[in-house]
C-alpha cells in the first residue's frame, strides 16, 4: 500500500458518517441549548468585535477575529468549495451553508471555553481545547493527545494544502516555478512568525478585511453580470441538495459529505482551532470572544464560501464526478477539479484575468492561513512543554518544522496534499467535539451569565466563582483589572 492509498484509507475511517453526524448534531444540540445565539445575537457579535482593545498579555478582540478568520478564510473558500462542487456537485453548497449556520454554536461553546480556561505564559494568553479538556475536564491524557495531533494537523499536515494551492494557482496564472513561489512564501511566513504572536495579529488584522472585500466584490460584479441566471443557480443548488435534481439524485450522500467536510475544512466550526486564536485576545467576559468568533463562521461560509460557489455555479465553470470515473456533469473537459474552476469563472468577466486575480487571492487567503496555523501549533506546543525551561527551543523547531512542511508542500501533489490536511482536520474534529459536548454546561453558563449582566445594564466582567466554575484562576487578575477601570 503507497502513502496514497494508505491516507484514502485513513480518510475513509476518519471521515465516516458518524463524524459528519457528530457535527451537524453538536451544532443543533448546542444551538437549541443556547437559543440560536447566531440569530439572537449578531448585533452583540459585531459591537464586540469592534469595541475591543488590547493589552499588554492579549490581542484586541478584532485581531483575535482576524487571526481566526485568517485561519479559517484560505484554501478552502477557493479550491475547497471548487471540489465540493466537482465530488458533491451544486448540493454541497447547502451543506456547506447548513454546517455554518449550525456551527456557529460550536463555535460559541469552544470559543468562550478557551476564554475560561486560558492561562498566561511568557507574558501572552494561551488556550484552546488541550487547556480546556485539562482544567475543565481533568483529563490530562486527552488534553496532550489533542494537543499532539494538533501539533501534528496544523503544523505537520495542513500547511501543505495552502502551500500547494498558492504554487499550482502562481504557476498557472503566471508560470513561476513552485519551487521559487515555495522559497518567497516561505521567506515572507518567517519574517512574520518570528515576529510573535503580536505580529501576526497585527498582519492579520490588516491582510484580512482588505482581501475578504476585494474577493466579494469581484463576484458581486460577476453575479450581477449573470443577474438573470441567479434564481436557477439558486434552486439548482437546493434541489441537488435534497436529491431533487434528477442529474444529481444518485450522489445525494456524497453532497452532504462533501459539503459538510468542505464547510469544517474552510469555517472550522468545532475543530478546535479557532478558540485558540480566540484565548488570545483580550476581553471582561468569556462570552463576548466567543460571539465575536461565531460571527467569524458567517463571515468566512456563508459570505466568502458563497461567492465562490455563486461564481462557479451560475457560470457553468465547473465538473461534478459521478464517483466511478466518468462525470455527471461536464463543462470542462480536461479542466482537474480546483481553484481553476474559480480562475474560469472569474474569466468570464474579464478573460484572462481570472488566473492572475485568482492565484493573488489565493496567496492572501492562504498566507493568513499559514499565520494561523502557526500560532496554533505553537499554543499546543506551550501547552506540552510549559514548564521547560527550553520551551523557547521548542517554539523554534515549530517555526522551523512548519516552514518546512510549507516548502515541501509547494512542490508535492495536490491530492496527497489535500489527504493528509484531511486527516489533520478529521482528528481534531473528533477529539473537540467530545470535549466541548462534555463542557456543555461551563460554556452554556457564559452566555447566560452574559445576557444577565447586559439586562441589568453592565458591561459584563467574568467572575468564575459566581458560576460555581473552578480552574479559572486568570480571571481574579482580569477581573480586577477591569472594575478597578469602571471604578
Amino acid at each position: 500500500m503507497n502513502v496514497e492509498s494508505m491516507v484514502d484509507f485513513l480518510n475513509g475511517i476518519i471521515w465516516s458518517n458518524a463524524l459528519i453526524y457528530f457535527c451537524l448534531g453538536a451544532g443543533i444540540f448546542f444551538s437549541v441549548l443556547l437559543k440560536f445565539p447566531q440569530v439572537r445575537l449578531i448585533k452583540d457579535m459585531v459591537g464586540q468585535m469592534l469595541n475591543g482593545e488590547s493589552s499588554e498579555n492579549g490581542v484586541s478582540s478584532f485581531q483575535g477575529f482576524a487571526m481566526a478568520l485568517g485561519g479559517r478564510v484560505g484554501t478552502g473558500n477557493i479550491a475547497g468549495v471548487a471540489t465540493a462542487i466537482g465530488f458533491g456537485g451544486p448540493g454541497a453548497v447547502f451543506w456547506m451553508w447548513a454546517i455554518a449556520f449550525l456551527g456557529a454554536g460550536s463555535a460559541y461553546i469552544e470559543s468562550a471555553l478557551a476564554q475560561v480556561y486560558k492561562e498566561e505564559l511568557d507574558g501572552e494568553y494561551r488556550g484552546g481545547p488541550s487547556y480546556y479538556i485539562e482544567k475543565g475536564l481533568g483529563i490530562k491524557w486527552f488534553a496532550v493527545l489533542f494537543a499532539i495531533s494538533a501539533v501534528l494537523g496544523v503544523g505537520i499536515f495542513l500547511p501543505g494544502v495552502q502551500a500547494n494551492s498558492i504554487a499550482s494557482a502562481i504557476n498557472t496564472a503566471f508560470g513561476v516555478s513552485p519551487y521559487v513561489t515555495g522559497a518567497v512564501v516561505v521567506v515572507l511566513l518567517a519574517f512574520v512568525v518570528f515576529g510573535g504572536t503580536k505580529r501576526i495579529g497585527k498582519t492579520a488584522e490588516m491582510i484580512v478585511p482588505f482581501m475578504a472585500i476585494a474577493y466579494i466584490i469581484v463576484a458581486v460584479i460577476i453575479v450581477l453580470v449573470n443577474i438573470t441566471a441567479l434564481p436557477a443557480a439558486f434552486m439548482l443548488i437546493i434541489r441537488s441538495a435534497f436529491g431533487a435534481d434528477a442529474a444529481f439524485g444518485a450522489i445525494l450522500g456524497i453532497a452532504v459529505q462533501w459539503g459538510v467536510k468542505r464547510g469544517i475544512y474552510s469555517n472550522e466550526a468545532g475543530q478546535g482551532t479557532g478558540p485558540m486564536a480566540a484565548a488570545a485576545a483580550e476581553v471582561s467576559h468569556p462570552a463576548k470572544q466567543g460571539l465575536v468568533q461565531a460571527f467569524s463562521v458567517y463571515v468566512d461560509t456563508l459570505f466568502v464560501c458563497s461567492a465562490t460557489a455563486f461564481m462557479i455555479i451560475i457560470t457553468g465553470m465547473y465538473n461534478v464526478s459521478d464517483g466511478a470515473g466518468g462525470f455527471i456533469v461536464e463543462n470542462l473537459p480536461g479542466v482537474e477539479t480546483g481553484p481553476a474552476f474559480t480562475q474560469m469563472a472569474v474569466n468570464t468577466l474579464v478573460p484572462g484575468f481570472g488566473q492572475a486575480f485568482v492565484a493573488v487571492a489565493l496567496f492572501f487567503f492562504a498566507f493568513t492561513t499559514l499565520l494561523a496555523y502557526y500560532y496554533y501549533a505553537e499554543t499546543n506546543v506551550a501547552y506540552l512543554f510549559k514548564g521547560s525551561k527550553n520551551h523557547k527551543l521548542y517554539f523554534l523547531l515549530t517555526k522551523l518544522g512548519l516552514l518546512a512542511m510549507t516548502y515541501y508542500g509547494s512542490i508535492r501533489t495536490a491530492s496527497l496534499a489535500w489527504g493528509l490536511g484531511d486527516i489533520g482536520v478529521g482528528l481534531m474534529a473528533w477529539l473537540n467535539l467530545i470535549a466541548i459536548v462534555m463542557l456543555t454546561k461551563t460554556g452554556v453558563a457564559t452566555l447566560r451569565d452574559y445576557e444577565a449582566q447586559k439586562k441589568q445594564g453592565l458591561d459584563p466582567i467574568f467572575v468564575p466563582e459566581d458560576l460555581g466554575i473552578k480552574n479559572a484562576e486568570i480571571w481574579k487578575t482580569i477581573g480586577a483589572r477591569y472594575k478597578k477601570k469602571i471604578s
